[in-house]
């Protein structure tokens, strides 16, 4: 067996398993999951009927690369939603089947271990290992993805003092020497903040400086409630870097369109870069089977379906905000659909604690914040929060709201 599997953590759900083993739900209440980021809305009836009436083509081999047809159509979304001049859908995007499975093997593909040798002995004297960057709390496949390529996980806190984004300022130097990959969240899961154009410039400067990638997860772009985030691509663009150079970005439309079983997303950018990957993915055997592909070019094509959903997840943020605003010490997101809720002080501020009582007086789910995150110098900057997904629908919202409410008075 693979000897770098024993560094895995387990996965933030398996943990809530083990807290809850010994747990009694309260039976007077019916199960309300608010803990898993799966999206509950409708999926739009016409990508289903697109996929429907092109069950045949199961029978032929998909391509790596994908459907032509589908590129040109993401190529074209990319442009309009971020005022690109021009996306190269040839070499510019690569559809995938799923961002997950993609972010996981991006990094497989990119970290360079013989580069990295060749700079630590030159720069340091050192072994040290090739160093991803990423933002804690996190999407736990960051990590995962960095240790089984045998690279060295950074990670910088997202707290209330640099607005649940990350201080990539405070990142030392000879760590930025040492990077291959930074992963940026944005907007950001869980904490819901988003990159400023002034961020991302930051950002962009330093992967110049030190030829890092920046590869950016933006699957909560679409869940938006006044503006809509900035994206990397965005952000080269207005710095006329059109070649998207070392920046690569990360779509789906499982939060988008509400359709997470179809596994169907994109990764775009650095051309070069895509290039070599598609060469990886090749190899590893991985291509969407083409009714996916012609229900994604139907979803891709389609916003109306995406503000009707935008429109749901404000209704329900607003609900929240309303009658819990006064209780807990709720922020509203930027974007996404998660509250990041700092625990009450009634539960000592343990978000172990809060979230068993969620499920053993109101048999809600919810998720412990430090499963999210991984202590660093002493401090977990995700424990003492809770992160709740308003994935329910609206009258299970006001439902959770009527329990919470509850069980904040007792």
């Amino acid at each position: 067996m693979n000897h770098n599997l024993t560094h895995l953590h387990p996965y933030p759900f398996a943990k809530m398993a083990t807290l809850l083993a010994d747990s009694t739900p309260a039976h007077s209440y019916s199960e309300i999951k608010l803990g898993i980021g799966e999206p509950k809305h409708k999926p739009p009836a016409f990508v289903l009927d697109v996929l429907h009436e092109n069950l045949d083509k199961i029978s032929h081999y998909p391509t790596t690369n994908g459907l032509f047809e589908l590129r040109q159509t993401i190529a074209h979304w990319l442009e309009k939603r971020f005022f690109l001049h021009h996306v190269d859908a040839n070499t510019q995007v690569l559809p995938v089947m799923g961002t997950r499975e993609a972010i996981f093997s991006v990094v497989q593909a990119v970290i360079d271990h013989k580069k990295i040798d060749t700079e630590s002995h030159s720069l340091s004297g050192s072994d040290q290992p090739p160093t991803v960057v990423m933002p804690n709390p996190f999407y736990q496949i960051y990590e995962g993805a960095a240790l089984l390529a045998q690279a060295a996980p950074y990670f910088v806190p997202c707290t209330p003092d640099d607005d649940f984004k990350g201080n990539y300022r405070a990142v030392p130097k000879d760590v930025w020497m040492r990077t291959q990959l930074l992963f940026v969240c944005s907007p950001n899961n869980p904490t819901g903040s988003v990159m400023t154009m002034d961020d991302w410039e930051h950002l962009i400067r330093l992967s110049d400086q030190y030829g890092f990638i920046i590869a950016s997860d933006e699957c909560y772009s679409e869940l938006y409630f006044d503006k809509a985030p900035i994206g990397l691509l965005q952000a080269c663009a207005a710095l006329g870097r059109n070649d998207f150079h070392n920046c690569l970005v990360f779509h789906s439309l499982s939060k988008r369109s509400n359709l997470p079983g179809l596994r169907s997303g994109f990764v775009a950018g650095d051309a070069k870069i895509l290039q070599a990957y598609l060469q990886y993915r090749t190899y590893q055997g991985c291509a969407m089977p083409i009714p996916h592909q012609l229900a994604s070019i139907a979803a891709w094509q389609d916003e109306k379906h995406v503000a009707h959903n935008r429109q749901l997840y404000q209704e329900k943020f607003a609900l929240w905000m309303s009658e819990l605003g006064e209780l807990l010490e709720l922020r509203m997101p930027d974007a996404g659909f998660y509250f990041w809720i700092k625990v009450p002080e009634q539960f000592d501020g343990d978000d172990e604690v809060f979230v068993k009582a969620l499920y053993e007086q109101a048999n809600i789910h919810a998720l412990a914040g430090r499963y999210l995150s991984r202590e660093v110098n002493g401090h977990n900057p995700g424990q003492g929060y809770v992160r709740i997904a308003l994935v329910a629908s609206v009258e299970e919202s006001r439902e959770a709201i009527s329990r919470i409410r509850q069980l904040l008075g007792t």
